[in-house]
Parts: C-alpha cells; sequence; structure tokens
C-alpha cells in the first residue's frame, strides 16, 4: 500500500519530457518532488507561476514563493511568475499537457467530485473547473477509501460535480486504473496490495484483465 508519497511518486512516472503540467493542491503538489533528472518538465501553479521545482529545504523557505496550495515552493532557473489572467489563459487555451488533481469522488465514467462537501462552507469552485473542462489529460491521486472505509471510486458520484467524463487515469494507495467506457480497468497493483483488496474497495465497475502486476516504485 502507498502513502501520499507513493502516490505522488507514481504519478510523476507518467510525466513525460517536455511536457506543461498544473499541479493541484494535496497530494499533486509533491509530484514535482519524484520527477526524473533527465527529463525537462515545466510545473505550472494557476496563482501565477511556471517553473515550479520541488518543495524547499527546511530553513531554506521563502514566505513570498507559494503555489496554489498556499505552500512554500522552489522556482527552478528561467521560472516565470504572472497574473491569474494569464494563468488561466494558460490552461482554457489548452497549453497544459498533464492535470494532476486532488479528488473526493471519482466515477467509472470519468465524472470527478472535488470541491465541495455539502453543508461545509466553500468560497468557490476555484480553478479545478477550469483545469478539468481544458485538459485532455487529467490524472486523479486520491486515496482509495474515506476515513469511514467507503469507496471514493463510484458508480456515481454522490458530491456536486467539477467535471463530467473528464477524468483519464487514477492513482490511489491501492491500485493504478484507467477510466474506460466500461469502468475502471485495472492496471496496476500497490506494493502488498492483492487483487480482491482492491475489488473490495472500489464500489464502481471494476475491469480485471489477466494477471494484474504489482507497481514499479524503482
Amino acid at each position: 500500500m502507498l502513502d501520499k508519497n507513493g502516490i505522488a511518486k507514481r504519478i510523476a512516472q507518467e510525466v513525460e519530457d517536455g511536457y506543461y503540467v498544473n499541479l493541484g493542491i494535496g497530494i499533486p503538489t509533491l509530484v514535482a518532488n519524484y520527477v526524473r533528472d533527465d527529463i525537462s518538465v515545466e510545473f505550472q501553479s494557476e496563482n501565477g507561476i511556471l517553473g515550479m521545482g520541488p518543495f524547499p529545504i527546511d530553513g531554506t523557505e521563502d514566505a513570498d514563493l507559494i503555489n496554489a496550495g498556499k505552500q512554500t515552493i522552489t522556482a527552478l532557473p528561467g521560472a516565470s511568475f504572472f497574473d491569474s489572467v494569464t494563468s488561466f489563459s494558460m490552461i482554457r487555451g489548452r497549453h497544459v499537457d498533464l492535470t494532476i488533481l486532488g479528488a473526493m469522488e471519482v466515477a467509472d465514467n470519468g465524472d470527478i467530485a472535488n470541491w465541495k462537501i455539502p453543508g461545509k462552507m466553500v468560497k468557490g469552485m476555484g480553478g479545478a473547473m477550469d483545469l478539468v473542462a481544458s485538459a485532455e489529460n487529467i490524472i486523479v491521486a486520491m486515496m482509495h477509501t474515506n476515513r469511514a472505509g467507503e469507496s471514493k471510486l463510484l458508480k456515481n458520484c454522490t458530491l456536486p460535480l467539477t467535471g463530467v467524463g473528464c477524468v483519464k487515469k487514477i492513482v490511489t494507495n491501492l491500485a493504478v486504473l484507467e477510466v474506460t467506457k466500461d469502468g475502471f480497468l485495472l492496471v496496476e497493483r500497490a506494493p502488498g496490495v492483492t487483487v480482491e483488496e482492491i475489488k473490495t474497495a472500489t464500489e464502481g465497475t471494476l475491469i480485471i484483465k489477466g494477471q494484474v502486476p504489482e507497481m514499479n516504485m524503482d
């Protein structure tokens, strides 16, 4: 089973040379720590930076340099800083190759709910609605179940939707899954996790084809 850093490390394997990548709040922000040194990637944050690096070493933080989640970050040589208008022009103009988001729920048709829990105060949907509407490749980083042990990979989302039919791949603490027209295709198992455990933790339609390999975390 993976922890949050393990999920981020596995997602980093999906990042390719030359990509422009938007990192959402939460687990996705950790992905920049695990990208291979032999590729060039531009990480974008919707609050106005292109060229984010890994998190700073303790004691070297710059309080004025933050991501959309208000975490301190580093900027790589050549990084750019700009206003929200320019940032969202990049997003809405489809200049981002890959978007990595967290989620509270994902349905087996690719619907995503990641912005509101009914009854809790939220200022607004934020940039997620632009990201899921504009990006062609969306990967979700999330825990497979909630704190009560209930599945977060569902037949239908129960929370207000952020986007419809937009998620392409999901990496959880238990598995890697692709969203297909028939449901969640199980691609890989997390180390030490069985197919039966993934079945039990998945409410939505789960497709299993042959032997499911264990993730390579090297």
